[in-house]
């Protein structure tokens, strides 16, 4: 018989609204399936440029995204979150295609899948609890800046009607969403843009000048490689970082999501989902990915999506689109969809965390995380570097600010039979607060007998314990009996166990 705690715990995991429940509504049924036309159709020119930039053929990135898209949507652990071909996996495993050839790339693709379902057995995802807010509102910034900066090359050096259209494209954003939400602005402006092109003739970038769209579907693919230790040295280091980069990424895009729609999402089940559907892509000759996370805000911001529906429905639309009608697609204006990522970026940006009211009331140390983490996104150019770098700045900044919190404070009683120093410590003590910790008493000017007193405090380290050591050393210099009261049960067994046996002297 379930217990109420595994009925609270598959209610916390349960989508609102749920597949079923968008089935039988049409008013949501609609909007989950023109928010996946939305999104394929957003997807196209993103999913080209990221296969030049792995530098191989187009194809890989549109089949990839599909087949990605499509198995996450059964797979993954958020609802409404777009999985793809992504930027941030391409520049990783660039350096394979480029050196060893389309079935290595591929079979480092598969390796990264198998390295991420490992992770997610072993656990991964519940390491996102370490990452601090501050460090999340500097993804979510840097997120916004890199949507922004990919649309520069979309603006820069064309015809000068793309300028116009792109306004119009965000007046239609900005104005849509006033007048009815029955229809997601972005598909409005999408149609619109590309209708007023196409009669009018004029010439403008669009989404076939990007690359050349599929004429089939994808088919399995078995790369051709040694199955031996040499292979796997070659292609293991790309695979881990692709793995781990598109582990962090899709993770944090979760938490992003469930911030946004109050619910709550797997990790697990998403870290395994985006294994698997590593695989799979890799297998159907896909050069793999993680979520999209500005694909997930098209998806879940502007078009309101909810369910899974809309993950699957924008994989399928996506094949659909670019190999039976791939000639439509060809001549929508790259103008639609840089006003369309323009929004998004908007949208995405926290724009709360940067009021000066609100940087007044921050401490300084949590502004400096978010200002470092959004630093290092838009210098590399990659957002899984800059939030490893981000948490790191916040336990050296948390480390500083809580090791001033340990105090020591000397008292010697005139009423003591036995001449007696008495020090009470008060603090957590760990690496970095127990420091200083004996600078504090005075060896040569107490008495014969001192009393440390750590009710008030709690030991977690190994370095505190050697700082304990040191200080009895040094009173056992002068003569002096130290004796150590009040240690809590964590802390005495800890004591107990390592006192003497640090080399501490």
């Amino acid at each position: 018989m379930p217990t109420s705690q595994n009925v609270l715990s598959r209610d916390r995991y349960a989508p609102q609204p749920s597949v079923m429940t968008a089935l039988r509504s049409p008013r949501l049924l609609t909007r989950e399936v023109l928010a996946g036309l939305v999104v394929a159709l957003a997807l196209i020119p993103e999913a080209i440029s990221f296969s030049i930039i792995a530098g191989v053929d187009p194809r890989l990135g549109l089949f990839s995204s599909f087949v990605m898209a499509v198995s996450i949507a059964f797979l993954g652990g958020r609802p409404a979150m777009i999985t793809a071909a992504t930027g941030a996996v391409a520049l990783v495993i660039a350096p394979v295609a480029r050196e060893y050839g389309m079935d290595y790339f591929i079979a480092t693709v598969i390796l990264a899948g198998v390295f991420q379902l490992v992770l997610g057995v072993l656990g991964v995802a519940k390491l996102m609890r370490f990452i601090p807010r501050s460090v999340m509102l500097g993804f979510v910034n840097a997120l916004a800046i890199l949507i922004f900066i990919a649309q520069l090359p979309h603006l820069v050096g064309v015809p000068w009607l793309v300028y116009p259209l792109v306004a119009v494209g965000l007046l239609i954003l900005v104005g849509m969403p006033r007048l009815t939400k029955v229809v997601p602005a972005p598909l409005v402006a999408i149609v619109l843009l590309t209708v007023a092109t196409v009669v009018t003739a004029v010439n403008v970038p669009t989404v076939g000048d990007q690359g050349e769209l599929p004429e089939s579907l994808p088919e399995l693919f078995i790369p051709n490689v040694p199955l031996t230790w040499e292979t796997f040295s070659i292609i293991a280091p790309y695979a881990l970082a692709m793995a781990l980069v598109g582990l962090l990424e899709s993770l944090m895009t979760a938490k992003l999501v469930d911030d946004i729609t109050d619910t709550h999402s797997h990790k697990t089940r998403e870290a395994l989902g985006q294994g698997a559907a590593n695989v799979l892509s890799g297998l159907f000759g896909g050069m793999g990915g993680c979520a999209m996370i500005g694909q997930t805000m098209i998806n879940v911001k502007a078009s309101g999506a909810r369910t899974r529906i809309s993950t699957f429905l924008a994989g399928v639309f996506l094949l659909i689109l670019v190999v039976a009608l791939g000639d439509v697609v060809a001549v929508i204006p790259m103008a639609a969809l840089v006003a369309v990522m323009i929004m998004v970026s908007v949208a995405t940006f926290d724009w709360h965390s940067i009021r000066p009211a609100t940087l007044k009331r921050m401490p300084k140390s949590e502004t400096a995380v978010m200002v470092i983490t959004v630093a290092i996104v838009v210098a590399t150019n990659n957002l899984a570097i800059g939030v490893i770098i981000g948490v790191i700045a916040a336990m050296v900044l948390f480390a500083r600010r809580v090791a001033h919190f340990a105090t020591v404070e000397r008292t010697l009683p005139a009423d003591e039979t036995v001449p007696t120093a008495y020090y009470t410590v008060t603090g957590e003590l760990f690496f970095a607060s127990s420091h200083d910790l004996t600078t504090q008493f005075e060896y040569a000017d107490d008495p014969d007998r001192v009393v440390i007193d750590m009710s008030d405090s709690h030991v977690w380290d190994a370095s505190t314990v050697a700082a304990l050591d040191a200080i009895t050393t040094k009173y056992e210099r002068y003569g002096k009996r130290v004796v150590i009261v009040g240690m809590n049960e964590a802390s005495t067994a800890m004591h107990e166990r390592l006192a003497g046996n640090l080399g501490a002297g």
